[in-house]
C-alpha cells in the first residue's frame, strides 16, 4: 500500500503517526512540507481529497496565525498563508489509496491503512 505522509519531524503526534504506519509494516514516502511546501493547487487537492474546509488544516495555535489574523478571513486567503507560510499547516497528514487524513490524534492513522 502507498502511504504518504506530510510530516514534521520536530511535532510529536506527527512522529507519533509516523511510527504507528512503520510498525505496520509500511515505509511511506515522508514530504517534509517545512522543507518542501506544497503549492496553493496541491494543497487545495490535498485539503478537497480530506473532506475537509480549510479552515480544518490551518494550525489556529501556531503564533503566526494570530499575527497574519487569519481568523475569520476566506479560504482564498488562508490558503495564501499557508502556501507562503506551510508552518501553518496542521499536521500530520496520511494519504493512502483509502483516504487523506488529519491525523490527530495520533491513533486516527489507524482509520486510513
Amino acid at each position: 500500500m502507498k502511504v504518504t505522509i506530510y510530516h514534521n519531524p520536530k511535532c510529536q503526534t506527527s512522529r507519533n503517526v509516523l511510527a504507528l504506519i512503520r510498525e505496520r509494516g509500511i515505509e511511506p514516502e515522508i514530504v517534509e512540507y517545512l522543507k518542501t511546501p506544497l503549492h496553493k493547487p496541491q494543497l487545495k487537492a490535498l485539503i478537497a481529497k480530506m473532506g475537509a474546509r480549510v479552515t480544518d488544516v490551518v494550525r489556529w495555535k501556531e503564533p503566526l496565525a494570530k499575527e497574519l489574523k487569519l481568523e475569520g478571513r476566506d479560504d482564498d486567503t488562508l490558503l495564501e498563508a499557508m502556501t507562503a507560510h506551510p508552518i501553518l499547516m496542521n499536521r500530520p497528514i496520511v494519504v493512502t489509496p483509502k483516504a487523506a487524513k488529519l491525523c490527530r490524534p495520533s491513533e486516527t492513522v489507524a482509520e486510513v491503512l
